[in-house]
């Protein structure tokens, strides 16, 4: 670890938009399926899937509270799925969090499905008692299907099984699903069957990405050799049908990573109608639609 910075990052890290503010803080490298076809996050040598060592994450948690205790309000345990560790250890990293950061008012992870149904729900309360906030759950699709294809390692109702426990232990989801996942062949069971598992899990938060490959398409075709790309005006396409599938009482979403052409932001279901009514403009005219540019993308 360098002595100038607290934390030994492994690039490249990854976080949701929505931590920004966050001290990211490692725990694990990598991940430890890293068999998704669409997803490039953890592939790079460097980062094959590891347990940080305990007394490493605790020497940075003291250091970084030495140095910045009083200004960092929220923490984002990383890389891929730090969840997968047992129990005890994300317990005793929760409780350094609150001995030495103890302005922080939320911590949260990334989450695999297969690794929280290994533990109980009274393994969730306390790490929930602990100070575990949100988990973030990349369902990217509710349909078996597609999910076979991509090799997510899940289902839909493995996925649906992880959020209800979640939320009966208090932890708040927040779920991604991945705009233009199935192609075209799978796109209209993919955006069904993606509004059917939000409908029964009924999240707090739902975020949606454009499936994009800034490396090439190549690991993806090799599971899935029919897969053809939606156009913008398909992705919108399959976004409209999974908007006005969606039958959700409070759920704050978002569309505005920079996968996404078109930024959507509201509460479903209170803005259904308005958030429907943006896409169906974009897809009748996308000349006068408020379109990312291509180039503001950043992929």
């Amino acid at each position: 670890m360098s002595p100038s910075l607290p934390i030994r990052y492994v690039e490249p890290v990854f976080r949701p938009p929505s931590e920004a503010a966050s001290l990211i803080l490692p725990v694990t490298d990598g991940c430890s399926w890293n068999r998704c076809t669409f997803c490039e996050m953890y592939t790079a040598p460097q980062k094959r899937f590891r347990a940080r060592d305990e007394a490493e994450v605790f020497e940075s948690l003291q250091r970084t509270g030495e140095r910045f205790g009083p200004h960092i309000r929220r923490v984002f345990l990383a890389d891929g799925d730090a969840l997968v560790l047992p129990t005890r250890r994300l317990l005793a990293i929760l409780d350094a969090i609150r001995r030495h950061l103890p302005a922080v008012r939320r911590v949260s992870s990334y989450c695999l499905p297969r690794n929280l149904r290994r533990k109980s729900i009274d393994d969730l309360r306390a790490l929930a008692a602990a100070g575990l906030s949100m988990a973030y759950v990349g369902a990217e699709s509710g349909d078996d299907e597609v999910l076979a294809r991509v090799q997510k390692g899940e289902t839909h109702s493995s996925t649906l099984e992880v959020l209800e426990k979640l939320g009966a232990a208090g932890i708040r989801r927040s779920v991604m699903i991945l705009n233009g996942l199935g192609g075209t062949a799978l796109s209209v069971r993919h955006a069904d069957n993606s509004a059917r598992l939000l409908n029964a899990a009924q999240p707090e938060y739902l975020a949606t990405l454009v499936v994009s490959f800034p490396l090439g398409d190549e690991r993806l075709r090799s599971a899935f050799p029919d897969w053809r790309p939606l156009s913008q005006q398909a992705l919108f396409v399959e976004m409209a049908r999974f908007l006005d599938k969606l039958e959700l009482r409070r759920t704050i979403f978002r569309s505005d990573h920079a996968s996404n052409w078109l930024v959507l932001k509201g509460t479903l279901g209170a803005d259904k109608e308005k958030l429907l009514q943006q896409v169906r403009q974009a897809i009748a005219e996308p000349d006068s639609a408020p379109l990312r540019p291509a180039w503001a993308r950043g992929l």
